[in-house]
């Protein structure tokens, strides 16, 4: 799509569209919106105003609820200055009249791009891969790739084997494939330079998985940790589930799976901490068919114990806006998740020190060198300048952290 930083605010936007099995489509050309905003400093939350004053935060942010052009940065902590940057600036790329932002955003070294999952419409218009190029000014296309029905969650994928320390690195990514009434939910390894998939999980020892949601490489043993949920039902485009919602360990190299947690409303985010100790789940109980916020909104907390197992399960966090869905940490411990009004920050300890605010629900978002890039479905935002390194950033993009 063209040049997000053209000065006029809006640009003739080329959207190129590929199916499976099909020739790529001719470029359809569409005015899109594009909106900048900077922010010239961090609005600090005073604590003790919030916990007396119900309308303390409508007062001290505004948005169009219905097509927000503004980002903020609240802080709750005046840590949070240093882990954002205190000359962190956002804006606005894309404002589009589809959902094209919505889930994953995993880097790819060798096309230099970042895919972004689209928001579920229909069975006759499936969920989009949105490639979003980072060295042509953000320009965005729109795929599918073969033995991918149902796209969402995904990370990086490093076949059994494969050594990064030659400086080369995997040409395929790993989509979380929540299947649909003919295909099953599965892990597909995919090729974006030449279009070709592999399936690398499909069954539970022969049971079908409900929606496969989310994944996470472990970085040193390999194996794929993995979150099953219920949303390919509650969005009508899978059967009744027959399997509980949990959270997976798959050996890639010998074929071993095994349930290493379970109790989730709807089991969704994964992240390991930055020393792999830790393992975080997001339970986004409170959206079934629709929403009910009395049902769980909460990051859960793990020990990881001889790299295979879970203990010790704790409460982390509970939001409180939306519910928590894609999660990530950064080099410092510090755990982000993508919540009812944008990208919410906790350190360590589990204590909130910021937001990146937006007003409406973002469902994911990615960190790259230096920066954030946030989903709000149908707007893509950048904050520029951030000091916090994502876990993954340093071995992902190949830059020294």
């Amino acid at each position: 799509m063209g040049a997000p930083d053209d000065p006029l605010g809006s640009v003739h936007a080329g959207i190129h569209v590929a199916y499976k099995g099909q020739e790529p489509l001719p470029t359809v050309w569409k005015v899109i919106s594009i909106t900048f905003v900077t922010m010239s400093s961090i609005i600090p939350v005073n604590l003790l105003n919030a916990a007396t004053d119900p309308s303390y935060f409508t007062n001290l942010v505004e948005t169009d609820a219905s097509n927000p052009t503004v980002i903020s940065l609240l802080a709750f902590d005046q840590s949070f200055n240093s882990v954002i940057g205190d000359n962190a600036t956002a804006r606005q790329l894309y404002s589009l009249d589809y959902e094209a932002f919505h889930e994953m955003g995993t880097y790819n070294k060798p096309t230099n791009s970042l895919y972004v999952t689209s928001n579920y419409d229909s069975l006759d218009n499936p969920i989009n891969i949105t490639v979003i190029d980072l060295k042509n000014n953000y320009s965005i296309s729109s795929t599918h790739y073969p033995d991918v029905a149902e796209a969402n969650g995904g990370t990086n994928w490093y076949p059994p084997g494969f050594d990064i320390s030659n400086g080369t690195y995997p040409p395929r990514l790993l989509f979380c494939d929540e299947g649909d009434f003919h295909n099953y939910s599965k892990l597909v390894s995919v090729d974006p330079f030449t279009n070709t998939s592999e399936v690398v999980l499909n069954t539970y020892l022969g049971r079908n998985f409900s929606s496969i949601n989310d994944a996470r490489q472990h970085p040193e043993t390999g194996d794929l940790w993995f979150t099953d949920a219920r949303y390919g039902y509650w969005q009508n485009f899978r059967p009744k589930p027959t399997i509980p919602n949990q959270v997976y360990r798959f050996t890639p190299s010998t074929g071993e799976i095994a349930v290493v947690a379970d109790g989730f409303d709807e089991s969704n985010g994964l992240e390991f901490s930055p020393d792999l100790k830790t393992l975080y789940v997001t339970d986004t109980g409170a959206q079934h068919f629709s929403p009910n916020l009395t049902r769980p909104a909460t990051i859960y907390a793990f020990d990881v114990v001889d790299q295979r197992f879970l203990t010790n399960r704790r409460t982390f966090a509970f939001v409180d806006k939306g519910f928590p869905d894609g999660i990530h940490t950064d080099t410092d411990g510090n755990v982000w998740a993508g919540c009812g009004d944008g990208v919410h920050v906790w350190n360590p300890q589990g204590s909130l020190i910021g937001k990146i605010w937006i007003g409406v629900v973002s469902n994911n978002f990615a960190f790259l060198p230096g920066a954030i890039m946030v989903f709000s479905n149908a707007q893509l935002w950048i904050v520029e300048g951030v000091e916090a390194i994502g876990r993954e950033v340093c071995r992902d993009f190949g830059v020294h952290c």
